[in-house]
């Protein structure tokens, strides 16, 4: 949902299957997808001989930088030249990248438009949380759309610049008009998703106008892979799939 989802109609019909699996294999299947495309992309859009030829000459340099470390003159010259073949080499690399930036762009935007948070289930308790510029008092009345139970009271006042409303509902998508809240004379709209699907809207919604600093909604963050305690989203998990699925392929591929 929300800016990303003109690229549904496209991109759900080829990863769509996917959110169907657990939030890992997804992003293990999709890691393995794209790191295919842009190995693949590198290997016939870049002359593999001329790479082959550069990255052996970066590697007997370095090696040769090395033996040079009692004499820093030689070796700086060494490492100059070292530079300027590496340099050669990123250059000829920028067509490929060029090609897959825009493709994994929106692919990213899809993925966190999917798996970024975990969705508002039908039935589940969510809150609304309103944070408010300094300075600013008074009563929030908030008004839910057809679908949505409010939990405890329809106003509430401003308490160290917070108010939270709790709420539940049925299975739907809530815009237009969204869970609304009235302060000041001003009213605010903030629209939100409950479904089963991986959807959800932004939890965010940034509003800054002298009163209201955001309203946010409680969508927890989607922890997909647990390192040593370490509980990465779905591009930390991306980008550690990618990096192994990237040198191997390299290198079953020879790919330089």
């Amino acid at each position: 949902m929300g800016f990303f989802s003109f690229l549904d109609p496209a991109l759900n019909f080829i990863f769509g299957p996917l959110l169907k699996l657990p939030p890992f294999w997804g992003i293990l299947v999709i890691s393995f997808i794209i790191s295919v495309i842009i190995v693949l992309v590198y290997k016939f859009f870049t002359n593999q001989k001329v790479m082959k030829e550069l990255k052996d000459e970066t590697k007997a340099l370095q090696k040769q930088m090395k033996e040079l470390k009692d004499d820093p003159k030689k070796a700086m010259e060494v490492q100059k030249k070292a530079m300027q073949t590496n340099m050669q080499y990123m250059m000829k690399s920028m067509k490929p990248t060029l090609i897959t930036f825009i493709p994994i762009i929106l692919i990213f935007g899809w993925l966190q438009a999917h798996l970024a948070f975990v969705p508002i289930l039908p039935g589940q308790d969510f809150s609304m949380t309103l944070e408010f510029e300094d300075g600013v008092s008074g009563s929030v009345l908030t008004e839910v759309p057809n679908g949505i139970v409010l939990n405890g009271p329809e106003s509430k006042d401003i308490s160290n610049n917070k108010v939270i409303f709790t709420m539940n509902g049925e299975q739907g998508v809530y815009k237009s008009p969204g869970v609304e809240f009235t302060v000041n004379g001003n009213t605010y709209s903030k629209s939100v998703v409950i479904t089963n699907k991986p959807e959800y809207e932004p939890p965010v919604l940034s509003v800054r106008d002298n009163t209201i600093k955001s309203i946010t909604t409680s969508n927890e963050k989607m922890k997909i892979l647990n390192i040593f305690g370490w509980k990465l989203g779905w591009l930390g998990t991306y980008i550690i799939f990618a990096i192994i699925f990237s040198m191997l392929l390299r290198k079953i591929l020879k790919v330089y």
